[in-house]
């Protein structure tokens, strides 16, 4: 039997997560736990590059653990820790910022675009964020990351910070490939539809969170923008609030997008949208009962996070020693 290739990935414990991040990322992350040997990590060191209020940051990465244990993710079968758990994240970064120059670092194009947004806090953290999240994945020799095209810069500064290190010291890390999951949805802003839906929406009915209860839920699709005509049919380009809010209920419901436009034919768009919120509601509710109800239970969330903790450390610990044995470093 051939052995599990690893795979890492991480999400930040800021703002909520929208519907968007469950079908994008952490519904994957459900497919991907039985066929890797899977690191998830809760990233808060990232979380940092913006200015945090500290009560919630602690509040948000439990919430953020809890939320993975209730879509799924399971500690039996994959390695669930909170990044600052694990020094190594900070002493690899450390190290690999030596190989690392600062050109590449400002023609990032996230960093350009925080930057412009966070005026009054352009930090170091935010340039270094593309050689934190390098570390990340070459700590756990991660042969996969699934990535989005926002992440895609990141991705190949890591695997050319890789090639740098082994070309200077010698083989040292695996050079990690993209593993660019075919969604089949990009779930879109409601008041927006043009634009991808968001955690740091401006309008917030434009995006539906995970910690929305039902009848938040039920009016933000409700309020959802729909476009000219009357006729339900799936057309990006001509029909973006339509094809968006179809996208939506096919995902929730677990329906293709031609069931739901025969199921809709001759229908208006407020029973699509109705549909819609209600399908995405049938399937959040049970998520956040059970959030709440890990929540409650501190001893099992800290045991979740101890065991992985231990078990990154491990893993970490045999590749920072070995770089740290390549530049020089004397050890004891």
């Amino acid at each position: 039997m051939d052995e599990k290739k690893t795979l890492y990935s991480a999400i930040q414990p800021t703002n909520n997560l929208t519907i968007g991040n469950y079908v994008g990322a952490i519904s994957n992350w459900l497919k991907l736990q039985d066929d890797y040997d899977c690191y998830f990590s809760v990233a808060n060191m990232h979380a940092i590059t913006v200015r945090q209020d500290p009560a919630e940051l602690r509040k948000k990465t439990l919430g953020l653990l809890a939320l993975y244990l209730a879509c799924g993710i399971d500690p039996q079968k994959c390695c669930l820790y909170v990044q600052s758990h694990v020094p190594a994240h900070a002493e690899l970064c450390w190290v690999l910022n030596s190989l690392t120059y600062v050109g590449e670092m400002e023609r990032m194009t996230q960093f350009k675009d925080k930057a412009a947004r966070h005026a009054e806090n352009v930090n170091m953290g935010l340039m270094d964020y593309p050689v934190l999240m390098a570390a990340d994945i070459l700590l756990y020799q991660a042969q996969v990351v699934p990535v989005g095209e926002d992440q895609r810069q990141h991705l190949e500064m890591a695997r050319d910070i890789a090639r740098r290190f082994n070309g200077a010291y010698s083989p040292t890390f695996t050079v990690p490939e993209g593993l660019f999951l075919k969604v089949g949805a990009k779930i879109n802003d409601l008041q927006d539809p043009q634009k991808k839906m968001s955690k740091s929406c401006e309008n917030p009915n434009g995006s539906v969170f995970l910690s929305d209860d039902r009848d938040t839920i039920i009016r933000k699709f409700k309020r959802a923008v729909t476009d000219s005509g009357s006729e339900i049919i799936y057309d990006p380009e001509n029909k973006p609030g339509v094809s968006n809010l179809i996208t939506v209920y096919s995902v929730f419901a677990k329906k293709s997008v031609k069931e739901v436009e025969a199921e809709f034919a001759g229908k208006g768009y407020g029973e699509l949208k109705l549909a819609a919120g209600e399908a995405v509601a049938d399937v959040l509710d049970p998520l956040r009962a059970e959030q709440a109800r890990l929540l409650k239970d501190a001893e099992y969330l800290n045991s979740v996070l101890k065991s992985g903790a231990e078990r990154a450390a491990r893993t970490a610990g045999r590749t920072l020693f070995k770089v740290y044995k390549k530049i020089g470093f004397y050890q004891i």
